[in-house]
Formats: structure tokens, C-alpha cells, sequence
């Protein structure tokens, strides 16, 4: 039995035509495995109270940091275990990243998790830790993005942008494609329209982020987007199985 089943795998070794068929064969079935549950996840992500589409604004933060690969040395993914829920909070919930394209999960650490990072520190905090972040944390190893706060955001295309997600499943209406320019300016200007921005995007932080009203600048994106995380779904009020929908 040994010696034919040698045999065999010896023939296909030897025969590059069906090695490759098989070889084919082999990768199209450990591809529709993965790619076939992608078209179900309405329904196989649970979904929890306070998760929404990001706001115009925090897109385009979104955007930067993924340009800038923040991703690479800052996962936003706190692990059921006991040393990560102490240190960053409540473990991440699936439903919490539905919305994002790509998700930022991952175990690389060379600063910390951000899941949770909204609201811990202040936008000036921010700011600062962005243009030198050796002034705030003396032993970072982050380099330094003090451009952010002089480079200004595209406002014309935020729109299409939006469409685009929709297409993908983040379930942008008609009115938030509409207004989305609107709510990107208004987000970033103490005088803006705060209630139609928040009655769009519950819980969205409003306010002056770079220190400057009078322009929008990427900085003002990134830090709206780092003040996001993890403020969406409140823990501490109630417990998992009163979150879900």
C-alpha cells in the first residue's frame, strides 16, 4: 500500500500538467472559502447598538492613516484576553470594523492598540504628538508628521467617495451623499451645523481639531478619526447581550 501510494505521488510530481491543474484546483477551492462568506456578512457579523458609517471628515482621516501606514506599528484589535482588556478596554467586537474597507485588526505592536484611543487625550495632545511626538512620549520611536497640519483636504470629491462605499455595502443614504461636503466642513468649525452633522452621525466629535478654525487641514481629519475610535458603543452602561440588535 505504501510502495503504490508512493508511486503515485511520484507520477505527479513527475507531471507538471496535472500538478498544475491540481495546484489550481486546490487554490480555487481555499479561495471561494474565503471570498463566499464576504457576500453573507450582513448576516454573519452580529450587530451592535452605536456602530455607524464613519463621517465624511473621519473617512478621510480614515484615509490618512492608512496612507501614512499607522496601520504598521498601531493594531486597533483588543484580544479576549485578561492583560489586554485592563491595559486598552473592552475586547474588539467584529461589528465594530463592518464598515471598514480595509479593517485595521492585527497583533503588531510598536505603539499601542488604538481600538479605544477616542477621547483619552485631548486634539491639542494630538496635535503636538503628531508634529513631534517625542514631546509628549520622550521614548516614541514614531516619526514625525508636522505636514498634516499645513497640508488642506479635498473637499470636492468626498461625495463620490461615499458612493463608492456604498457600492461596497457601508450604508451611506441619499441624504448623507448629499450633504456629505456640507458635514466635512462643518464637523472641523466650532460654528458649523452641529445638529444636522450629529442627527447624520450620532456621537460624531465636533469642534476646531488642529487649532487653526480657519482652514481644513489633514491634521483636522486625522485627529477627528483618532477621536472616533472605540467612542461609538458604550460599554460601561450596559452589558454584550444588551448591546446586540
Amino acid at each position: 500500500m505504501a510502495k503504490t501510494a508512493l508511486f503515485s505521488h511520484e507520477r505527479l510530481e513527475k507531471n507538471g500538467l496535472l500538478m498544475l491543474v491540481l495546484v489550481l484546483l486546490t487554490i480555487s477551492i481555499g479561495g471561494i472559502v474565503e471570498i463566499v462568506p464576504l457576500y453573507t456578512i450582513e448576516t454573519t457579523i452580529e450587530r451592535v447598538k452605536g456602530v455607524r458609517p464613519y463621517t465624511p471628515l473621519e473617512q478621510v482621516g480614515r484615509n490618512i492613516y492608512i496612507r501614512e501606514g499607522c496601520y504598521a506599528c498601531h493594531s486597533q484589535q483588543i484580544r479576549p484576553f485578561r492583560d489586554e482588556v485592563e491595559r486598552y478596554g473592552h475586547y474588539s467586537l467584529a461589528a465594530e470594523s463592518m464598515y471598514d474597507h480595509p479593517f485595521q485588526w492585527g497583533s503588531k505592536r510598536t505603539g499601542p492598540d488604538l481600538a479605544r484611543v477616542g477621547g483619552k487625550y485631548s486634539n491639542e495632545w494630538h496635535v503636538v504628538h503628531m508634529i513631534d511626538p517625542r514631546a509628549v512620549v520622550p521614548e516614541s520611536v514614531m516619526p514625525a508628521y508636522p505636514f498634516l497640519a499645513d497640508k488642506l483636504i479635498r473637499t470636492d470629491d468626498i461625495a463620490g467617495h461615499l458612493v463608492a462605499l456604498r457600492r461596497v455595502g457601508v450604508p451611506y443614504t441619499d441624504e448623507m451623499i448629499a450633504e456629505a461636503k456640507a458635514d466635512l466642513l462643518a464637523q472641523a468649525d466650532p460654528e458649523g451645523d452641529h445638529a444636522a452633522l450629529q442627527a447624520r452621525y450620532p456621537k460624531a466629535v465636533v469642534g476646531d481639531f488642529d487649532g487653526d478654525p480657519k482652514r481644513l487641514t489633514e491634521m483636522d481629519a486625522l485627529v477627528a478619526y483618532m477621536q472616533m475610535l472605540g467612542t461609538l458603543v458604550d460599554f460601561s452602561a450596559h452589558d454584550l447581550d444588551d448591546l446586540r440588535q
